[in-house]
């Protein structure tokens, strides 16, 4: 199957309420359903997937046994370790509505294409500005139009994803996880002021989804990692980890692991949920 670069100019009016209709095709897509058996693997789709937490999440799901569909701004990298990998990844502009709602088509179209069931929802990708030189963007100075695009991209692209594939979330019973952050909840030293508030305003909405989507069977929880060990790590923060109780960063395995666990059966009473991974920086 082709990786498509999806375009933003191809729709001018509301990207989510003018998705292809159910069993309709993309004129590239020549291979018939009856020719194509069922997958029977469970199926992740995952925003930001290149680095860090989400390139972590892809090797434990797919050491289950998960397909998992990645979505990101950047090709697939060929140093992804994970079967399949270019085949199920879709570029997609998150900072795009209107591509945003194409990847919820091209998403669909994918399922269908081998009867594959949505399993789970994975919301990781999110941007962080900095100023000048790395230096913390406040409230006083953030320009209006980073204010916008941070919030699109960390705020209206989970509820769009989430309100696209709601149909297909619903026939298997699935769950979203909504990746939140410490910041959400207090002053951070380097978060900048547009990033933290728009990781508390998704984790109010995961609570407002939990409720939504609940009785169509679908779970809505969040993770909120703390320090993290990451490429993107801001100088200073072995200062931070000195206060942590654990005295240590996390690990990105440890923060995919409990992604695992909300998606899977044994999480299947927990809706509405924020768990914190930062080593006890919380308290």
């Amino acid at each position: 199957m082709m990786v498509r670069t999806l375009g933003a100019d191809r729709l001018k009016d509301d990207p989510i309420r003018r998705q292809i209709p159910d069993g309709a095709a993309f004129a590239s897509d020549t291979m018939s359903d009856a020719a194509t058996p069922a997958d029977a693997r469970p199926t992740l789709v995952l925003t930001g997937a290149s680095r860090g937490i989400g390139h972590a999440t892809v090797k434990r799901f797919s050491r289950e046994g998960w397909r998992v569909i990645t979505c990101s701004r950047q090709d697939f990298a060929a140093d992804c370790p994970w079967p399949a990998g270019p085949e199920d990844h879709i570029k997609v502009d998150l900072s795009d509505p209107e591509d945003v709602g194409y990847a919820v088509s091209e998403i669909r179209q994918r399922l269908q294409a081998n009867g594959g069931k949505l399993q789970a929802l994975v919301n990781n990708a999110a941007i962080s500005p900095k100023a000048g030189k790395g230096a913390r963007m406040d409230s006083i100075r953030t320009p209006m139009h980073v204010w916008r695009d941070v919030f699109q991209v960390n705020f209206f692209a989970p509820i769009m994803l989430a309100r696209g594939l709601h149909q297909e979330l619903a026939s298997a019973n699935g769950a979203i996880v909504n990746v939140t952050s410490i910041v959400g909840s207090r002053v951070h030293p380097f978060a900048g002021t547009a990033y933290a508030t728009s990781k508390a305003a998704l984790a109010s909405l995961t609570r407002e989804m939990a409720a939504d989507f609940g009785p169509d069977g679908i779970r809505v929880n969040a993770i909120a990692p703390g320090e993290i060990d990451t490429a993107i790590l801001s100088p200073g923060t072995e200062k931070i980890v000195e206060q942590i109780p654990m005295r240590r960063l996390g690990k990105t395995s440890e923060v995919a692991d409990i992604i695992y666990f909300l998606c899977s059966g044994q999480a299947s009473y927990v809706n509405g949920a924020e768990i914190h991974i930062n080593g006890g920086q919380h308290v």
